[in-house]
């Protein structure tokens, strides 16, 4: 589905106030600063096929199997009766309540026990709308596997729903809608953040209890979201470090979230890789202390590159000292680390004091800190409880840790970086207890945000044409995990 359509629809409904800002108390009780009302559809039928079109057209894509359509009573019905028609599907009429005359049924239509329906509905906040048809449906010997919304507000309607068995497909996120209305200055800033503050903040489904059931959450803290949010929308929230906030906005401005491993001993071959790749990259991953040659005129050379191409530098050092010796490590010696670095990494072994010796250090030049959570090499020892404790350390100097080095998403907080090495095109390992994993399996399957590249790039026969296919391949593999919930 063309973004630019969907852009033009956003600011369509902007125009005719189905989608209007203030204060305004839910069907849920919840008092919310941003209010859809799309029964003002059926006023504009323009606007009414244009809708029904985007529908349609996202029930191609998804190549959905179904039987037959229900819209859910009452705003959906007239899009699901557009969509019908047009397309010549067999329909189903869900009744608010039953007749006390006749029939009496609350299904009306022609189908058979057994039959597939999708439901198409028009806005979802915690999904019970939805559910709540089905319920009917279900009664009536009818199936439901899937179900399209024009607006999720992305407030765990879709978690809910697929803990009951039902995919729920959104045209538009709350999220895409805020940025556009925000791009084409409809908004201010002010009024952005706080609708995106409120959406972080009141998500109504909790993934389990301890019996595993879906259970409501009457306020859903900001760390408990997932990969739904663009790397815009986590640039511009109020918690998200700095620096953290700067990578974000450099991936997506670049389209990129490739970071190259440039493990090579020569400082000058060094320079032209970050010169040649800098415009592929949101990062560049160093090993300093490998080269023959290094200077200080080499790191100010390295800063002059990234300032041109706009990329961080990553120097991977991996602490693991106390934090009076990492202080010193990080701070002097002959690499002087923290004066041309924007970011390294650490080790959690020697516990929150090394943290704390390399924040002393770099908080006050604006850097920040990856955590080693996990390793892509076999028989890694950062797993499990280890992983949790590396957690909870970040999470208690989320001022200066910024994210993680891991093979697979560990924390719901859309402020930390999930960062995965061990990346190439082509699964399996290197004889050495590497283990490689494609873009595709890392930020779809395994929620991370950055790929890691080293020798999928550097051993290939055109470096750049190589650094081009990662960049677009993870670029289209995280796209990919956006499309899936509407953006």
């Amino acid at each position: 589905m063309e973004t630019s359509s969907i852009d033009s629809l956003i600011l369509k409904l902007h125009d005719v106030n189905a989608v209007k800002f203030g204060e305004y108390k839910l069907k849920t009780g919840m008092m919310t600063p941003i209010y859809i009302d799309l029964r003002v559809l059926v006023s504009h039928p323009a606007l009414m096929n244009q809708v029904s079109s985007l529908i349609y057209q996202r029930v191609l894509e998804e190549k959905l199997q179904f039987d037959t359509v229900c819209g859910v009573p009452y705003t959906a019905l007239p899009l699901a009766t557009i969509i019908c028609s047009r397309n010549e599907l067999p329909m189903l009429i869900r009744r608010k309540e039953a007749k006390d005359y006749g029939t009496r049924r609350m299904v009306e239509g022609s189908f058979r026990e057994g039959d597939t329906c999708l439901i198409i509905e028009d806005t979802v906040t915690s999904g019970t709308s939805i559910l709540e048809t089905a319920e009917v449906l279900y009664k009536e010997g009818l199936k439901v596997t899937d179900s399209i919304v024009l607006m999720d507000r992305e407030q765990g309607g879709v978690d809910m729903l697929a803990s009951q068995g039902i995919k729920l497909h959104p045209i538009i996120s709350m999220f895409k809608l805020i940025n556009v209305l925000l791009a084409a200055e409809r908004i201010d800033a002010q009024t952005a953040q706080s609708v995106r503050k409120f959406i972080l903040d009141n998500n109504t489904f909790s993934p389990q209890d301890k019996n595993g059931n879906g259970v409501p959450a009457s306020k859903k803290p900001c760390k408990e979201q997932d990969t739904r949010l663009s790397y815009a929308d986590r640039a511009a929230l109020p918690n998200v470090h700095p620096l953290a906030s700067k990578l974000l906005q450099t991936m997506e401005e670049k389209q990129s979230n490739l970071c190259v491993s440039a493990d090579v001993t020569s400082s000058e071959e060094l320079l032209q890789l970050a010169d040649s790749l800098g415009p592929k990259i949101c990062m560049l991953k160093t090993h300093v202390d490998i080269l023959k040659d290094y200077t200080a005129a080499f790191s100010q050379k390295l800063q002059a590159l990234s300032e041109k191409h706009n990329f961080l530098i990553f120097e991977d050092r991996k602490f693991a000292d106390i934090g009076n010796t990492v202080k010193h490590q990080y701070e002097g010696g002959v690499y002087q680390i923290s004066s041309w670095s924007h970011i390294v990494n650490a080790h959690a072994v020697p516990g929150p004091g090394v943290v704390k010796g390399l924040s002393a250090v770099g908080k006050p030049l604006g850097r920040g800190c990856l955590l080693i959570a996990q390793m892509s090499s076999q028989g890694s020892l950062a797993t499990g409880a280890y992983t949790q404790a590396v957690l909870k350390m970040a999470e208690e100097q989320s001022d200066f840790v910024i994210g993680f080095i891991c093979g697979s998403k560990i924390s719901k907080r859309p402020e930390f970086i999930h960062m995965s090495p061990g990346v190439q095109m082509q699964a399996g390992g290197d004889g050495l207890g590497q283990q490689y994993n494609t873009p595709d399996e890392v930020l779809c399957n395994k929620g991370s945000d950055v790929i890691i590249v080293g020798r999928g790039i550097l051993e290939a026969p055109d470096r750049l044409e190589a650094a081009e296919s990662y960049r677009k391949a993870g670029w289209e593999a995280y796209t990919k995990r956006l499309g899936q919930v509407g953006q």
